[in-house]
C-alpha cells in the first residue's frame, strides 16, 4: 500500500509530466521539484485570496474617501517571512544535503561500476578497466584521434582496458561512478531518466555517480551547446542490465578498441 507521500509523488509526476525515474538518487531530485511546486501552489492560492480580499475590503462603496494610511497591521510582512523560512528550509535541509550527497559522498570504487567518460564533438567515449580492475596510466601528451583517453601505450595495466563509443553499459542496482571529462570544448553529460547532469570540462576529470534501479536503454544527451553538431550527442545510449549480462558484454569486447553504437 502506497504511503501518502508516495501517492502525492505519483500524482505530481503525472501532472508535471516528469520523465520515467530509473535511479535511486534521482528520487531526491524529484522530491525537491515537487516541494517547490507545492510551495508555488500555496503562494499562488494565498496571494490570489489576498488579492480578492483587498478588492472587497477597499471597494469604493466601503471607502468613499481615500485612506492614505492603508492597512496598519503587518500580516503581509509575516506571510513574506514565512515564505522566506520555507525557502530557507528547502535550501538548507533538502537542496544542500542532496548536492552534498552527490558531490562529497562517492561510493567506493570496489563496490561500483567505474567508467571514464570523455565527450568530444560530437560523440561520447567510455572506458572500462579490464580483468585486472585497473585503468592504465594516462597523460594528455598521448591524446590523439585514436587515443581519446591519452592511455600510455607502455603501461601493461592499460592493455586490457575496454573502450566504447556512444554506448555505455552499467549494472542495475549497483552504484555507477563516472569520471567525466572532455577532449575539446565544454559539454554536459546528462541522463534525464536517472536525473544526472555533469559538465564535461577540458583538462578536468569530475566524478559523478548514480545508482540505476530499472533495466532498460536510456538516452544520453549533451546539455551544453557544443557546436553545429550538438544534436548528434543525443545518439548516446545507457544500457542498464544485470550483472551477468554486463560481464558477458564486457568479456565480448576487444581491449583497446573503441566500438561504436550500432
Amino acid at each position: 500500500m502506497q504511503t501518502l507521500w508516495e501517492s502525492i509523488r505519483t500524482i505530481f509526476s503525472r501532472v508535471l509530466g516528469l520523465p520515467v525515474l530509473a535511479s535511486e538518487n534521482g528520487r531526491g531530485v524529484d522530491d525537491l521539484i515537487i516541494y517547490i511546486h507545492l510551495l508555488m501552489i500555496a503562494l499562488f492560492v494565498g496571494w490570489l485570496a489576498y488579492f480578492v480580499y483587498v478588492l472587497w475590503r477597499f471597494r469604493q462603496p466601503r471607502q468613499p474617501r481615500a485612506d492614505h494610511f492603508g492597512i496598519r497591521n503587518h500580516a503581509s510582512s509575516y506571510i513574506e517571512g514565512v515564505v522566506v523560512v520555507v525557502e530557507g528550509v528547502l535550501l538548507l535541509f533538502v537542496a544542500v544535503p542532496l548536492w552534498a550527497k552527490t558531490v562529497d559522498k562517492l561510493p567506493p570504487e570496489e563496490e561500483s561500476t567505474v567508467v571514464q567518460v570523455v565527450a568530444q564533438q560530437f560523440d561520447w567515449n567510455f572506458r572500462y578497466p579490464g580483468k585486472d580492475g585497473k585503468f592504465g596510466r594516462q597523460d594528455m601528451k598521448f591524446v590523439t584521434d585514436l587515443n581519446k583517453f591519452g592511455v600510455d601505450p607502455n603501461d601493461p595495466a592499460g592493455k586490457d582496458d575496454v573502450e566504447t563509443q556512444s554506448q555505455m553499459h552499467v549494472v542495475v542496482n549497483k552504484p555507477v561512478l563516472c569520471y567525466v571529462s572532455s577532449k575539446d570544448v565544454i559539454h554536459s553529460f546528462k541522463i534525464i531518466a536517472l536525473r544526472v547532469t555533469q559538465d564535461a570540462i577540458p583538462g578536468m576529470r569530475v566524478p559523478v555517480w548514480f545508482k540505476p534501479t530499472k533495466e532498460g536503454v536510456y538516452q544520453i544527451k549533451c546539455a551544453q551547446l557544443c557546436g553545429n553538431g550538438h544534436y548528434s550527442m543525443s545518439r548516446g545510449r545507457l544500457i542498464v542490465e544485470s550483472q551477468e549480462a554486463f560481464d558477458k558484454w564486457l568479456a565480448s569486447r576487444q581491449p583497446g578498441i573503441a566500438e561504436s553504437f550500432e
